[in-house]
């Protein structure tokens, strides 16, 4: 009897909860926001490579409650705890193959704002060329400050977690703001007014603008391709796959632009190469047909030809000397780095930077008879200044941990370095740029995330992001280092100025 008691019971259970089933479940709940193949629509894509760059809940409380700020409904009363569980491994999973997304994906999701009007005119007063973007990812917002007042002359939405600086048009009219999931907005900050949006990858690392304006590179690891857009309609130019030489194809670690070379150049993750793609109406002529995309001499009809170089190791990120001539790589699962000259394409010396370097966040500036570049590491508390004459490591300063960002102005004798991970994430260094001692430690706000540095156009004030969601922009006298203003702000992260970016400002990363 009391066998057939508890079989009942057990029964009763299984009849009561229903048996996890993540395909049906995602099918039945996810897939009219995030896509039948979990790449997106109205919400995120749900793959490994977009979660795994979002900071905050955990999966299966994001599922089970739902998350403020966004259209993210809770599903506790509909999901039993197993079902959350078991929907969250599956979307942890990798997708079975890599998804295509051509042109005609591409252009098929071009959006354009109908309302959209250009004006003449800013339809503010302030300072064009002092404005000063702030990514607010809490919320996915944009804020447009004036960069005399710190007066929010606008507030605007973004695509889903914006990845990577955005990008503005030579004259700092436009911006282009790219997120994770591939989407490119073009925003006209004369107007304060989105123009239209297009999806140029599935999942993508960066964007880079030519030197003339004319074209927006989109590195993406997903499809591993790289989309050229043009910058005036968002039109489709070109989509190039990330193939090396042996036909291996790769994501995209990073694309930069170099203005002297009228080029991209990108590295790729999967095989050791770095991309030169030239967008000039006269690319340079090296003499080496195996090192180009296309055989023989460039062709009029294939306006963005490839050359390809091999390394010694692969690159994720990397870094230019200012003549462009140089790129400085290193790869996030080695030891050191290594300088490539483009104009010869091969390595000509290596880089003593163990602790894996963030070269994407390198700056340089003037010191003494020569130019040093810093760089922070994230896997220790050091920043590495490199005599970049000698290639040699003159300086290794120790900080209170690793560190993902670095900012300075040529108008200012200080570096400005956060430690972005680790106890002390609260902290920000300054540190002298001639004696590379630390002259002050800041705390603006006991445990929270300080991260992220910006100066205005006159290098006078400097911008700190309190990352976190009910954070702020703190704005600091650059030359005092005394707190003038705070600006609540929902977890920003990193902030922009136009006359900095547009001029390539010393200090700033590129």
């Amino acid at each position: 009897m009391t066998r057939l008691i508890a079989s009942l019971s057990a029964l009763l259970l299984m009849t009561a909860a229903p048996l996890a089933d993540p395909t049906a479940d995602y099918a039945a709940n996810c897939q009219d926001c995030h896509g039948a193949n979990r790449l997106g629509g109205l919400g995120p894509a749900l793959i490994p490579e977009t979660l795994g760059r979002m900071r905050g809940p955990d999966l299966g409380v994001v599922i089970r409650d739902g998350r403020k700020a966004t259209q993210m409904p809770g599903f506790g009363e509909v999901l039993s705890e197993e079902q959350i569980d078991s929907l969250t491994d599956f979307l942890k999973q990798p997708l079975s193959e890599v998804p295509e997304w051509r042109e005609a994906d591409i252009a098929a999701s071009r959006v354009v704002n109908e309302e959209y009007e250009a004006v003449e005119n800013p339809v503010w007063s302030s300072d064009p060329m002092n404005i000063t973007l702030v990514v607010e990812t809490g919320d996915h917002h944009v804020s447009v400050l004036d960069g005399d007042t710190f007066e929010t002359l606008n507030r605007f939405p973004t695509p889903f977690a914006v990845h990577g600086g955005p990008k503005f048009s030579p004259d700092g009219r436009f911006v282009f703001i790219m997120s994770r999931d591939g989407w490119v907005q073009k925003y006209d900050l004369y107007a304060l007014q989105e123009v239209g949006r297009i999806r140029a990858g599935l999942n993508s690392r960066n964007i880079a603008m030519s030197a003339d304006g004319k074209w927006l590179a989109v590195a993406n690891y997903l499809p591993m391709t790289l989309t050229i857009l043009s910058t005036e309609d968002l039109g489709v130019a070109a989509v190039l796959d990330a193939k090396g030489k042996d036909g291996t194809p790769s994501r995209i670690s990073a694309v930069y632009q170099a203005p002297p070379r009228e080029s991209f150049v990108l590295a790729l993750k999967d095989v050791p190469e770095i991309w030169e793609v030239f967008y000039g109406k006269n690319p340079p002529q090296f003499g080496f047909a195996h090192d180009w995309r296309i055989e023989g001499p460039v062709k009029n009809e294939d306006p963005f030809p490839v050359r390809k170089i091999t390394t010694p190791d692969y690159l994720d990120d990397f870094f230019f000397d200012q003549s462009y001539e140089y790129v400085m790589g290193a790869s996030r699962s080695g030891e050191g780095g290594q300088v490539i000259d483009l104009v010869i394409g091969r390595k000509t010396a290596d880089l003593d930077l163990p602790g894996m370097p963030h070269l994407g966040s390198g700056i340089t500036w003037k010191r003494g008879d020569t130019t040093v570049m810093a760089t922070p590491h994230l896997k220790e508390g050091t920043i590495s200044i490199i005599d970049m004459k000698t290639w040699k490591t003159v300086e290794r300063i120790e900080t209170l941990g690793p560190g993902f960002f670095l900012r300075s102005h040529e108008n200012t004798p200080y570096v400005w370095a956060d430690v972005f991970f680790g106890p002390n994430k609260d902290v920000m260094h300054v540190i002298d740029k001639e004696s590379l001692e630390i002259v002050k430690t800041l705390r603006p706000v006991e445990g929270a995330t300080v991260a992220h540095v910006e100066f205005t156009k006159d290098g006078r004030y400097a911008l700190v992001s309190v990352w976190e969601d009910d954070g702020a922009v703190i704005v600091y006298d650059a030359a005092t280092l005394e707190e003038v203003k705070r600006l609540p702000m929902r977890k920003p992260s990193g902030k922009y100025n136009v006359w900095n970016k547009i001029t390539f400002s010393e200090g700033t990363s590129h």
